[in-house]
């Protein structure tokens, strides 16, 4: 939803009841798979919005499709952060715990803050549900949540209370309490209903007294909180908007972001959008989001497998398209060898991979950054590729655009770099006004130029041209075997391989990309903090909580992989330590010091979650120690 802001700073003058909370708070639904938390979560988001709050999300999911009901490994939680100052993460550990069984209570209650809120559905902790998330006694009764405040509310019995005038049966009845759960939060941080009463008639426009029921349960969780008398932790806290430039925002997730950039950098270059995808998860939302798109010139097919979709949008390339294809690690794997057919034929590609944690089908609804190496040296040959990484929903768009302009410029496929945190988190974002952009209109040759046509003849940036088949004069031949430099005919000698290898090289190398800068902190110092893509947001909290310390430390993030910015080597020998948090092994503190021989230290996490702030804030006091 698109909201008109004209300014959301200010205080709310009414007089509250209100709970020690800070000015931003961290709230976490979790159920079973089936209690509907990720749409309760989206509408819940949706209200921070529409409140004027900044925020930042992390959806959860189970790897499973359909998990065991009540088991530990299929729980589903949403984690909101949302406040009245700017916000970065998702936040470390939440205020506010909403568990509506026992495994999730079991699975995330270890996260909680100390003194943080549980709200429990203690309708669901029976002798079966405890059995199944492996609890030998009822927590909520024997004392073991003592170090939180815990509200016990029979969740379960007030939603079938509330929908019993519409006649539903017991199982269609419990659906609804996420709408009460909804309900009882919306209350306790004093948000309106009517937004959300007018989605659910809209979500069940055709099924009135189901439209009804959810507004009838979403209503008495809303009225429990305002007429229950309760002392101690039911509490209404406001929070007040975020400070915000005037315009129009709108809350975007990463996928959304990659879909609307991809579609503004095919605007930009002129050209017609094909998008070749096979589903995956994290990456199917971007096939989903550019189907909807049709009228700005895009098309977009479902192939039967990823060697086939690869394939598909490498063929509208060469048919004068801009060929987009999507998938996540393993998918990527597969498209290995289309992507050395993409730079062997110098045609522009964007590939999108949102990563997961792996390998093989690994941790497939889980986040990780492992695919660094496979995106800049996973091919067959010498086959070099751009590579860009998007450090947040809004900047996946600017990403795109880059992405798309870099492919079309230099002829080349180039990968855009996300992942599962990315794809699926979802913050306010201000939509920008195209028109501010630089185009980058495409030229093909339409005519055979003085001294001949030459297939793979190059311009000042080692571009070949780019030919429309069927274009009078211009007959030519591209395909995987190496082709001889200018003319293009297949040429196997030792001398023709040399030249196009270090041509194609070269090209690469020489793509335009700007100068690194420092997010925050002095370009020189005692440490750089250097990070990649998702993890800018806990690096950016922890950098300016240890310099409000006063630490000597600054943040460096990197959007160009490969080819990496040219003075990132002088930047980086200006500190005296450099430490590189990332969500794997250690692949860009690889890259790093093969680079640029510096002794960059790896801060590793492989657990299939995002750093939180104190992870890293532990990591830049341990370095300048």
């Amino acid at each position: 939803m698109a909201t008109a802001v004209e300014d959301r700073a200010g205080k709310n003058p009414e007089d509250r009841r209100q709970s020690p909370l800070s000015d931003a708070v961290v709230v976490r639904f979790a159920g079973d798979s089936g209690d509907g938390m990720q749409l309760t979560g989206g509408q819940f988001t949706l209200s921070s919005a529409l409140a004027g709050n900044d925020f930042a999300t992390f959806p959860d999911f189970p790897a499973e499709i359909r998990a065991p009901q009540g088991t530990l490994f299929g729980v589903s939680a949403f984690q909101i952060n949302f406040g009245s100052s700017a916000i970065d993460t998702a936040g470390d550990a939440p205020d506010v715990l909403v568990a509506m069984n026992p495994a999730a209570l079991k699975t995330n209650v270890p996260s909680l803050k100390a003194g943080g809120l549980i709200i429990a559905d203690e309708g669901e902790f029976n002798e079966r549900n405890l059995a199944k998330a492996k609890y030998e006694a009822n927590p909520l009764e024997d004392g073991s949540l003592a170090k939180w405040q815990l509200l016990k509310l029979n969740i379960s019995q007030l939603t079938m209370d509330a929908v019993k005038p519409f006649g539903l049966g017991n199982k269609e009845a419990l659906r609804c309490k996420n709408m009460w759960t909804l309900g009882l939060a919306l209350w306790m941080f004093d948000r309106d209903r009517q937004p959300l009463i007018d989605w659910l008639n809209g979500k069940f426009a055709k099924d009135p007294n189901l439209a009804a029921a959810n507004v009838a349960a979403l209503n008495a969780g809303h009225a429990y909180g305002e007429t229950a008398e309760l002392a101690g932790p039911l509490k209404q806290h406001h929070v007040d908007p975020a400070p915000v430039a005037p315009g129009l925002y709108r809350t975007l997730t990463g996928a959304e972001g990659i879909a609307l950039g991809l579609v503004a950098g095919a605007q930009l270059a002129k050209l017609p959008m094909f998008f070749g995808g096979y589903p995956i998860t994290p990456a199917s939302a971007i096939l989903h989001h550019l189907s909807r798109l049709k009228e700005y010139d895009v098309t977009t097919f479902q192939a039967e497998d990823e060697i086939a979709a690869i394939c598909s949008a490498i063929g509208a390339s060469y048919g004068g398209s801009l060929g987009v294809t999507s998938s996540s690690g393993p998918g990527i794997a597969l498209k290995g060898e289309a992507m050395g057919l993409a730079i062997m034929t110098e045609l522009p590609l964007v590939i999108v991979n949102s990563q997961r944690g792996g390998p093989s089908t690994g941790l497939p609804t889980k986040t990780e950054q492992s695919d660094l190496y496979q995106a800049v040296y996973g091919r067959n040959g010498d086959a070099p590729m751009p590579v860009i990484a998007a450090r947040s929903p809004g900047d996946a768009f600017e990403c795109a655009i880059e992405a798309c302009r870099i492919a079309v410029q230099y002829m080349t496929p180039v990968m855009l770099l996300t992942d599962g945190y990315i794809a699926n988190a979802a913050e306010p974002w201000a939509v920008p006004d195209l028109t501010t952009y630089e185009a980058f209109p495409v030229e093909f040759l339409t005519e055979v130029p003085e001294g001949g046509f030459k297939p793979y003849g190059r311009d000042e940036n080692l571009k070949r041209p780019w030919v429309k088949p069927g274009t009078p004069g211009l007959l030519h031949r591209i395909g995987g075997i190496e082709k001889e430099l200018d003319t293009g005919h297949i040429n196997y000698s030792p001398p023709n391989h040399q030249a196009m290898t270090d041509l194609r090289k070269a090209k690469i190398d020489g793509v335009k990309v700007p100068d690194q800068i420092a997010e925050l902190g002095a370009e020189g110092g005692k440490l750089a903090v250097v990070g990649w893509g998702s993890t800018f947001g806990p690096i950016h909290q922890a950098v300016r909580r240890k310099r409000a310390e006063g630490a000597d430390v600054s943040h460096i993030h990197i959007r160009h992989i490969w080819p990496l910015p040219a003075n990132l080597g002088e930047l980086l020998k200006s500190y005296d330590k450099v430490i590189v948090p990332e969500m794997n092994t250690g692949q860009l503190k690889t890259v790093l010091r093969d680079q640029y021989l510096v002794d960059a230290r790896p801060v590793n996490k492989v657990s299939g979650q995002p750093f939180t702030i104190a992870e890293i804030e532990a990591a830049i006091e341990g370095a300048l120690q």
